[in-house]
């Protein structure tokens, strides 16, 4: 039998930061996405998905062929095509199953801890060893490069790599592991849907389009160095939305860097990271808009109950939020559920 899992995700700092080639703090936490299955000669994989009722049945290629999509994100045969154009498809099937405890579109990352989770098991099942950082980059090309999508590769990395990680995509990505944070994450999940992709695709084309209307003005704008001030003074007719999504980059940007040196300070304040996180969310609600009233009703509720701080998580619109409790963590939870929501206290892994 083989078994693997990958956790999801909650972003502490850096909120559609990633996909702009800026650096991200996240932490993995004890909502998986669970495989087990059993090999079998037949080069078929058997995929029985209980928990939307589903089930998948995947021939495996021959070597320099691709397998259809059946959707407009089949990240199952995505990871197979990526897998197979590096040779690392296996020769053999398996009939399998996939469980998972994350949230589905809530903003928890459970798209992309699929998409790492079926990549180790891939990758077990063909006898080929990888380190977390390969499974996570395969598991990026299989969600986003294969369908278009518009994120980075926060997710993937967070769910591969586990615990509290700091990481940064250019000029090339670095990782480091920070401290986890005393107390504990409440997960806050407020059942609205979100648009994931139209959201993402708003707040990126954005910024984009600010940059590159900056960067003809002044051609060494950059949003790794330039100034909010300084960026101020280059955006006379820029449009007013592409402002404020500008702004809020270089805004969070500079949040992320000093919750980075929070972290290296031993001891790490708790009441200070649940400051900043919530100074982060008020950039995400503001200049990014990317919040819902329900979101805001429970984070209300959250800090009246004593939380430290807390944020909207994910791509935003709707999905979940959570708040940070040095203390007194099951009466933020139980704030968090009598405002609406559903409340899981987490464990980060």
């Amino acid at each position: 039998m083989i078994r693997v899992s990958a956790p999801g995700r909650i972003c502490l700092f850096g909120e559609h930061q990633d996909y702009l080639g800026l650096p991200v703090i996240t932490a993995a936490i004890d909502r998986y996405i669970h495989i087990e299955g059993r090999p079998q000669g037949e080069r078929v994989l058997e995929v029985a998905l209980p928990d939307i009722g589903g089930e998948e049945r995947i021939v495996l290629p021959q070597k320099g062929r691709r397998l259809p999509y059946r959707s407009s994100r089949d990240y199952l045969r995505g990871v197979c095509n990526v897998l197979a154009a590096e040779g690392f498809l296996p020769e053999r099937g398996a009939r399998c199953t996939v469980r998972g405890t994350i949230p589905i579109n809530a903003g928890t990352s459970s798209s992309s801890a699929l998409c790492v989770a079926w990549t180790r098991f891939l990758l077990n099942l063909g006898g080929t060893r990888a380190d977390d950082a390969r499974v996570a980059h395969l598991a990026w090309r299989a969600e986003v490069t294969e369908f278009g999508e518009p994120g980075g590769k926060m997710d993937q990395y967070a769910s591969a790599l586990g615990g509290v990680c700091y990481i940064a995509f250019k000029p090339r990505i670095e990782t480091k592991a920070l401290p986890r944070p005393p107390g504990k994450f409440i997960l806050g999940d407020s059942g609205e849907p979100k648009d994931t992709m139209g959201i993402l695709s708003r707040v990126r084309r954005g910024v984009e389009e600010a940059v590159a209307f900056l960067r003809e003005k002044k051609p060494s704008f950059s949003l790794e160095t330039t100034t909010p001030d300084e960026a101020r003074a280059l955006w006379d007719g820029l449009e007013e939305e592409r402002r404020r999504l500008l702004a809020g980059a270089l805004k969070n940007r500079d949040i992320l860097r000093r919750a980075l040196s929070l972290f290296n300070t031993a001891p790490l304040v708790g009441r200070e990271l649940g400051r900043l996180l919530s100074l982060h969310h008020r950039v995400l609600a503001g200049e990014l808009r990317i919040s819902t009233p329900k979101i805001e009703r429970l984070l209300r509720a959250a800090t009246d109950a004593g939380a430290a701080g807390g944020k909207i998580n994910g791509s935003g619109g709707g999905g979940c939020m959570f708040a940070y409790a040095p203390e007194n963590a099951e009466r933020v939870a139980r704030a968090i559920e009598q405002a609406g929501g559903r409340a899981h206290i987490l464990q980060i892994v």
